[in-house]
């Protein structure tokens, strides 16, 4: 099957032929991938950084949507036909998202709401659990502040919308250009991180910070209330000190909070912003993830 991934873990991002992958076991289904998610993230597969459980050579990506082909034994919640959207993490096949067919484990598996296409729902998942958890973890009531950093990524623009809608008051970083777009989705002020002296330009005392851009745990803290909260999507987690909780987070597969935030998507209440690409251009597009020049919107491949 076509595929973009790595040979071994010395080389780049390429296209490649691979084997298809096995029939489903106990637990598993095999999935015919129409759209599949990259972020930064996927450097950290190569090299183990982030141990995905990739046999190489295989295909890159931990999200995606597509429809399932075949179910494996004890499998009750999904038909061959369903439509379904995934972030997997070990991969049970070995092999990831940016290929024409993936297996999964049914229990990190969602359905697809109608309603929710292939590209939408590939931009969902890792970017929208991650802000999911971060959220529940920093455990924020009505009317309190949080400041997020990096705000304009595909993460922080999810978790803007996500506060805003429990009537947290989000100020982020952002660029100047991603502000208009960052207030239209809930935030209630955004600085521009280009600023060396953006700390300065806000009102501190936020009950919490989130923190998606590294190097910004550090000057964050102290803008941070005594006794509030810290926690860091870029493992950087600064010493606590009065009384903050610091912690760093790593998001891990959850159907249930996948389900509830597709659903979200389907309505339009949650808005996402995907910019589809033929697999063929999958080691162009991981150039530019990881570069940072996506832009503000999440790239996803289409096998198809």
């Amino acid at each position: 099957m076509k595929a973009c991934g790595v040979s071994t873990a010395e080389t780049e991002v390429a296209l490649l032929e691979l084997p298809e992958p096995s029939s489903p076991g106990p637990g598993q289904i095999l999935v015919a991938v129409e759209a599949a998610g990259v972020g930064p993230w996927d450097e950290l597969e190569i090299n183990a950084s982030w141990d995905v459980g990739l046999r190489l050579p295989a295909a890159l990506g931990v999200e995606g949507a597509g429809k399932v082909l075949a179910v494996g034994a004890d499998v009750t919640r999904f038909a061959v036909g369903d439509r379904v959207l995934a972030h997997e993490a070990p991969l049970p096949g070995g092999s990831g998202f940016w290929a024409e067919r993936v297996l999964l484990n049914a229990d990190h598996t969602a359905a697809c709401p109608p309603g929710l296409d292939a590209a939408h729902a590939a931009a969902l998942p890792v970017n929208g659990l991650t802000a999911l958890q971060a959220l529940e973890e920093l455990d924020l009531s009505r009317g309190q502040r949080l400041l997020i950093t990096n705000g304009g990524g595909g993460t922080g623009a999810l978790a803007i919308q996500l506060a805003a809608a429990q009537g947290i008051e989000v100020t982020a970083t952002a660029s100047a250009a991603a502000a208009e777009r960052l207030l239209g989705l809930g935030a209630m002020e955004v600085v521009d991180y280009h600023d060396p002296n953006w700390p300065a330009e806000v009102r501190g005392g936020f009950d919490a910070a989130l923190i998606i851009a590294a190097g910004t745990a550090a000057p964050a803290l102290p803008l941070v209330r005594d006794g509030g909260r810290l926690c860091s999507l870029t493992s950087d987690a600064p010493p606590e000190e009065r009384g903050i909780t610091s912690w760093d987070l790593y998001i891990e597969p959850n159907a249930a909070q996948l389900a509830q935030l597709a659903e979200q998507a389907a309505a339009g209440t949650l808005k996402l912003a995907p910019e589809p690409l033929p697999l063929s251009e999958g080691p162009a597009a991981f150039t530019q993830v990881v570069a940072g020049r996506a832009g503000g919107k999440k790239i996803v491949l289409i096998p198809a």
